[in-house]
Formats: structure tokens, sequence, C-alpha cells
């Protein structure tokens, strides 16, 4: 959001809560869109929130409220007089199987084939806008990886173990690390809004928001380890992981995949990090 509004655009934030520069769900019902020049999608219960249990409640909302939200800016779009020219869902990489082989670009093909997949299966199915509606608005989506930054995400669960010297890869470490600096996920999504393309298209367009590297838990942890310069000897036994947070969660941590982000680089889009010593030195670094 700051880097749009650095950027000289207004934002409108669909929230809860009334307030400054927001509109409600309900008042997203009532009145439909307000005129924008593109609409952004990034809401969704914390997949890692550490103070929920992982059980059959929690899925739900993990479901419904990525769905429900999406359907209901969908359904905002198709009915609006002055419909937006972008329209921007921000899924995952949960989609892609892991595989300590396998690499996946945006034209990879995948069938859904756990909990997760299902989830973004149905997630970007439910933004799918009709052929008449794609003539006037270009749909995308961006499926992130683990997204890095300050003040929260991943980084903020990982921060104290590292500072105490109880960092340590997870599980094997073997497995791959696909991760973006939240300041590129930013600027994808600009990019998207910004730079269309020449071709409305029924389907959406594809970007997979990762990094242009190729990095193993093994290579984050250490790395980390040695720019907050604490040591990194105390692996987690990947059977402590289900434990803590459930077997299916667990897997985004414990297995990986190789995600690729080409069409995201052949767009025209420019990496402000594109390695894991830049992004964690702008986050950790002094």
């Amino acid at each position: 959001m700051c880097l749009l509004k650095n950027k000289g655009h207004e934002v409108t934030v669909i929230s809860r809560q009334p307030g400054p520069g927001k509109i409600t769900w309900d008042e997203l019902e009532l009145n439909g869109l307000p005129h924008c020049e593109g609409v952004i999608n990034l809401a969704g219960e914390n997949l890692m929130n550490p103070l929920r249990w992982w059980n059959e409640g929690y899925k739900k909302d993990l479901f419904s409220s990525r769905i429900n939200t999406t359907k209901s800016l969908a359904q905002a779009i198709a009915g609006s007089p002055s419909p937006p020219c972008s329209w921007v869902l921000v899924t995952g990489v949960a989609c892609y199987k892991p595989s300590l082989t396998a690499e996946y670009s945006e034209d990879s093909k995948w069938t859904p084939f756990d909990l997760l997949s299902k989830l973004v299966k149905e997630w970007e199915a439910s933004a799918l806008l009709q052929e008449n509606m794609a003539k006037t608005t270009r749909q995308f989506i961006i499926r992130p990886g683990v997204v890095l930054g300050r003040d929260g995400g991943a980084m903020k669960q990982m921060l104290l173990p590292f500072w105490l010297g109880l960092g340590g890869t997870l599980g094997s470490g073997r497995q791959p690390f696909p991760w973006i600096h939240i300041s590129d996920l930013a600027g994808i999504i600009a990019h998207a809004l910004e730079h269309p393309g020449d071709v409305a298209s029924s389907s959406p367009q594809v970007f997979n928001g990762v990094a242009p590297v190729l990095n193993t838990n093994y290579e984050f942890t250490k790395e980390l380890g040695r720019i907050m310069r604490r040591p990194t000897i105390l692996p987690v036994p990947g059977f402590f992981v289900k434990a803590l947070m459930g077997s299916e969660r667990a897997m985004v941590l414990t297995q990986g995949q190789k995600v690729i982000p080409k069409r995201t680089q052949e767009s025209g889009y420019h990496y402000k990090y594109p390695d894991l010593t830049s992004a964690l030195i702008e986050i950790v670094g002094d």
C-alpha cells in the first residue's frame, strides 16, 4: 500500500472496520465497487498463525476468508458500471507439488494433491471473470513464496529463536525454500497494475512471486545466522514441526518447491532484492 501511495496512487482499503481511506465489506456489498483503476485482494486468515491450533475450524476459516472475499470482489467488478482495468489476486506457491528436483514456472501444469493446493485451486477459480468482462478488466494471479520483511510474516516468528542462538534448519534442510522480499512482492503487484500488457485474455496472467534464485532451507538458515552473527547448529526435527503445527501446515516448512519467476522476469519486472544476502541485510543487518 505504501509503495502505491508513493507512486502517486490513491488507495482505498476494504476492511471489517470503517475508517479514513476505508470501506467495509458490507458497504461493498451494498453500494458496489467505488470507481478505481485496479483491485487487489490480499485478504485471508494467516496460515502460520501461532495462536491457532490446526483443526477443522481453522481449516474452514482458511478457505472461507480467501474464497468469500475473492468472490465478493469478482462480483463487485462484474457489477460495476465502470470496471477497473486490472484485477490482481495474490495466492501462493502451494499449488506446486513439493519436490527436490522438479522446477515450476508459471507455465507448469498442476492439479490439487493436498489441502493447501486444493485451497489455491478453489481460490483462484473464485476470482475468474466472465469472458465479456475479461475484455475490459485484465486478470492477474501472483503466487508468492515465503514473504520476508521487517514487520511481520515468517521473519517475525524466526527472529527471536535466531537471536537466542536457537536457529537451525527445519527438517533435513534440503528442501527448496522459495522466498521473496516484501518490497518485491509489492513491486510485482504494482508492476501488474501499471504494466497490464497489450492483450486482454479470459485466462488470468500468472506471475510467480519469488526471487530469481533457488535456495534451500539450509542455505537460508546459514545466511540468516551469518548476517545476525548467531550460531545455527540446532536443527528442528520434522516430527517436532508436525506436532507443533499439524502435518498439513508443517509441509509448508519441511517441504518445498523450486519455483522460477519466468514470466515475472519476462514481463520486465526488475528485482530490488534478487538474492538472499541483499534481502536479509535489509531486514536484519546493522
